[in-house]
């Protein structure tokens, strides 16, 4: 009998370990549980580091971004604000005593700094600007000021009745922002003891990111001060010292943008970003990484054969290299680049994406990272090893089963060769045909990656295999395979979509006869652009996209786009009847489609969802349209984003989901 009840007792265990361990697939309520990590600090001493996480409340659907520290070692984390107001940007002051950060609490109408002792307390505001939008701030390297990045306002406390706006600008709209008029971006001065201003910066230039120099005795800034900023993307690297009534002194003076400034340790030089192009437009280019002498002068391109971009420069404790993010073909790897020949030794690398760089005291970095089954969490990067510091996301992930991810190779018509990622089913049966959804990622600059995918997760976990095209135009593969489809949209990337839709198919991965696509923002118009050419997909979903190029002139932000890369309508307008394809052929289009955009939206404006919803109606092509209430062109209302997922899965489950 013995062996028979060890049996038994082993088949019950096993049956209450199952039912313990089960795992639930995602649903879209499940935005609300997501948290995400932004803004991590080490504090001076090394031991602690500081960051913001954002929660939501589901019942005030509200995200709500609180402080939150950690040990070095990772052994205590401690939330130290609890407020309904969310805090941003933490900083340490300089002696470590203080962490900083912004807040509009207390009813405030902008943002503040405000301040908390590190041993406990609670915080103190400490500017109390009466005008001007706050938007950034740096310590000195002493702790007695701290420089200020604040844009112009105009003193609206006593109008009840709004004034018309005035605009005379060439570039006069822009996404969250609105109508564009004169009121610059200038550095100010703030002294910490005082609590006294002085202005640094003046005039009709906007300048930002400010960096103090090791000594406190300057500062470098970002400024384009040409003739007309409307008219080009150039932004240098310009310098000032650190008083009242000094006189700025530029640095660099490449034609196309510089980014990123980072003072050596020994303050002689400037690492920072310069874009690859010189033009007055760039969208299809990739950032360089470069040094400079504090002085000016002719700068030293590290990474100018590595085709590759490259960002978040930090340098190394001895200065003699820095430490970069390098986004290479579907990941994100650290390396390191040599000052003296800009030899690149790869430091952190594997299927994961790594989004930050801070350095430690002792030589070490700080870094996020998040891979495909794993959200973004903060890390200790030590000798080309990672420890992770953080662990919010377990409480997310215990219950949830995902979908594997894995990376395949399609060719197109045309022979060019693309590289993907497919999602599958956690639980798929193998050998089983899959509904299949291709959701396209935006940009077009950009690349789908091994990182954590909330929303190809979440239509994977309702049974489908969902498939991310890394289409010509997105980065990770050079400069060459990113700008080829300059002027020429929707034609290269259509070849490419419907290259690794064959390959699905012929594997036995996809049902031929079950095929999605949809997709935001670029994602949006490129499903656009495949569904006029293609009738294979029997569903699709277009968030916030445009079909109609030709009647976008003026009415989005991409107005130096339009004049550089396709030319004005008025000199070119069969190149804008070319590219309007999806639109003058919608009566060839067979797809249901659903249409969504933000109401609000500056970016791709609503119009271009709008005419094709009409066009479909008009056609008698089923069809539905939502437009999200006061959204811009990212959805940032939780139960906006719960409601998109429900109406995707709704949408395509009608057509694709049928026996």
């Amino acid at each position: 009998m013995k062996p028979i009840l060890i049996l038994l007792m082993f088949l019950i265990s096993g049956q209450i370990f199952a039912q313990t361990t089960t795992k639930r697939a995602l649903k879209p309520s499940d935005v609300y549980r997501l948290q995400n990590l932004s803004d991590a600090h080490i504090s001076p001493d090394g031991n602690w580091v500081a960051y913001t996480l954002s929660t939501v409340d589901s019942v005030k659907n509200k995200r709500n971004s609180d402080i939150w520290m950690v040990s070095w070692d990772g052994k205590e984390s401690v939330q130290l604000t609890h407020t309904l107001e969310s805090e941003s940007q933490p900083n340490w002051s300089p002696d470590g005593k203080y962490l900083s950060f912004m807040s509009s609490r207390n009813g405030l109408k902008g943002s503040q700094i405000w301040i908390m002792d590190r041993r406990g307390g609670e915080a103190k505001q400490l500017t109390d600007l009466k005008k001007g939008d706050l938007s950034d701030y740096e310590w000195s390297p002493d702790g007695t000021k701290i420089a200020l990045v604040i844009k112009t306002q105009p003193d609206t406390a006593k109008v009840k009745i709004p004034k018309p706006i005035f605009i005379d600008r060439y570039h006069f709209k822009q996404d969250v922002e609105g109508y564009l008029t004169r009121k610059p971006t200038h550095l100010y001065l703030y002294d910490v003891a005082t609590k006294k201003m002085d202005t640094l910066t003046k005039g009709v230039y906007d300048e930002k990111q400010p960096k103090w120099s090791p000594d406190g005795s300057q500062i470098a800034f970002l400024s384009n001060r040409t003739t007309d900023p409307d008219r080009n993307e150039n932004t240098d690297i310009w310098m000032i010292d650190s008083k009242k009534d000094s006189k700025i002194k530029q640095i660099t003076t490449w034609t196309g943008s510089d980014s990123s400034p980072e003072w050596s340790p020994d303050g002689k030089q400037i690492a920072y970003l310069r874009s690859t192009s010189s033009d007055n437009y760039i969208m299809y280019d990739q950032s360089v990484l470069c040094v400079v002498s504090k002085e000016g002068g002719e700068p030293k391109v590290l990474s100018k054969t590595l085709d590759r971009p490259v960002a978040n420069p930090r340098w190394t404790k001895n200065g003699t290299s820095i430490m970069a993010l390098v986004t290479d073909d579907r990941t994100r790897y650290v390396a390191d680049f040599s000052i003296s020949d800009g030899k690149m030794t790869k430091i952190a690398t594997g299927n994961r994406s790594f989004t930050a760089l801070d350095r430690h005291p002792s030589g070490s970095f700080l870094t996020t990272m998040s891979d495909s089954q794993l959200p973004s969490e903060i890390y200790v990067l030590e000798n080309g090893n990672t420890r992770r510091l953080t662990k919010h996301q377990d409480s997310f992930l215990e219950k949830i089963a995902l979908a594997t991810v894995e990376g395949f190779t399609s060719k197109s018509k045309d022979g060019a060769l693309v590289s993907n990622l497919l999602y599958r089913p956690a639980n798929a049966t193998i050998g089983k045909k899959l509904p299949t959804i291709f959701f396209i990622h935006g940009g077009p600059v950009g690349q789908d990656e091994f990182s954590f995918d909330l929303s190809r997760q979440m239509l994977a976990a309702a049974g489908y295999a969902v498939v991310g095209v890394n289409y010509r135009g997105s980065n990770g593969r050079g400069l060459d395979f990113c700008k080829v489809i300059s002027g020429d949209w929707g034609n290269k990337e259509v070849l490419d979509i419907l290259g690794a839709a064959d390959y699905v198919v012929q594997k036995g991965i996809s049902d031929p006869e079950k095929l999605g696509i949809g997709g935001w923002s670029y994602g949006g118009i490129l499903t656009d652009y495949t569904i006029a050419s293609d009738n294979r997909f029997k569903a699709a979903s277009s968030g916030a996209g445009v079909a109609m190029v030709s009647s976008m002139y003026g009415v989005d932000q991409y107005i130096l786009q339009y004049d550089n890369e396709i030319g004005q309508p008025w000199k070119n307008f069969d190149k804008y009847v070319a590219l309007s394809y999806p639109f003058l052929k919608a009566d060839k289009i067979k797809t249901p489609t659903q249409f969504m955009v933000g109401e609000s939206d500056y970016n791709v404006p609503a119009v271009g969802s709008e005419q094709m919803y009409q066009a479909f109606k008009s056609l008698g092509i089923p069809t539905e349209l939502i437009i999200y209430p006061g959204q811009f062109h990212g959805i940032t209302n939780p139960s906006f984003q719960k409601d998109r997922f429900e109406r995707y899965l709704t949408w395509f489950n009608t057509y694709l989901m049928k026996k």
